[in-house]
């Protein structure tokens, strides 16, 4: 493994952008796979386990989007500044700092899952992520219908009451963010860059996925796609749907016995999945 930072510029200022590589980018015989965490204003950290494929053969590149735990932190600028071109800019810089550029496979978490499809791509996973936010929000109405008055209030007071809300969201990822107990300390230091003591709520405050939908465009979406969700997921199958039907070359796979992280709660056969899926010939 290997780690450091890479100079991104944007609208002339320069930040750094925190990685994690496992495996070796120069003598490998398939494309690196670089996952994109979820957030917005969350680290790398919860997608560890997928450091399982990082052999000889698939390199994962892992990193902190800007604005969020090993990277700069931009506190002072204003909501508008976080958009996705902006985090798309970044993760294109990525690529070319890796030399990688003409020929790598992304898979996306949640939030990642919204940074599109670069030149280049290969392969898209499109792991417990959304088509649109009126599904995403839809879904998590739902469910939280069925836990007490207090974890709904948390919950739907957002980033307004940082505390309350990190309390009903603990309580609502037990049940549909990561079923693994106690939690990976991994997934909780993930979810500490925003809602602990020294969390920074900047990016995760950003009205950056306001409106925003997909569905229109997923038919424009060429590569080889694997869709995944889990049984007990907030991605619930309505939300991930639009990506099975409009997609033209698309798999999907529903894991039973997972809620958000099926790479934690069904690590040998997300990891099994994964890989047979990277390695296929199409």
């Amino acid at each position: 493994m290997v780690e450091g930072h890479i100079p991104f510029t944007y609208q002339g200022e320069t930040y750094q952008t925190y990685y994690k590589v496992f495996g070796d980018l120069k003598d490998r015989t398939h494309p690196p796979l670089v996952c994109l965490h979820g957030g917005p204003g969350l680290s790398h950290d919860a997608l560890l386990p997928i450091s399982d494929l990082g052999d000889a053969s698939i390199p994962v590149i892992f990193y902190d989007q800007i604005g969020n735990a090993g990277s700069t932190h931009l506190k002072d600028k204003p909501p508008t500044f976080w958009t996705i071109d902006l985090f798309i800019d970044e993760l294109e810089n990525l690529l070319e700092h890796f030399g990688v550029q003409d020929g790598f496979h992304l898979l996306g978490h949640s939030w990642g899952g919204v940074l599109g499809q670069p030149p280049g791509l290969q392969k898209l996973i499109l792991a417990d992520t959304l088509a649109a936010t009126s599904l995403w929000g839809q879904s998590n109405m739902q469910l939280m219908q069925f836990f007490p008055k207090e974890v709904q209030e948390g919950l739907a007071g957002g980033m307004k009451d940082p505390k309350a809300f990190q309390a009903a969201l603990r309580e609502f990822h037990a049940h549909h963010g990561c079923l693994v107990k106690p939690f990976p300390p991994e997934f909780v230091y993930s979810l500490d860059q925003v809602f602990g003591e020294n969390g920074d709520p900047t990016v995760a405050g950003a009205p950056i996925l306001k409106d925003w939908t997909v569905v229109d465009r997923l038919h424009l979406v060429r590569v080889p796609t694997f869709v995944i969700n889990g049984r007990k997921d907030v991605s619930q199958d309505f939300v991930v749907a639009p990506f099975f039907e409009r997609i033209p070359k698309v798999k999907w796979v529903t894991f039973e016995k997972s809620s958000h992280t099926p790479f934690w709660e069904e690590r040998e056969r997300f990891m099994q999945l994964v890989r047979d899926f990277l390695k296929l010939q199409v």
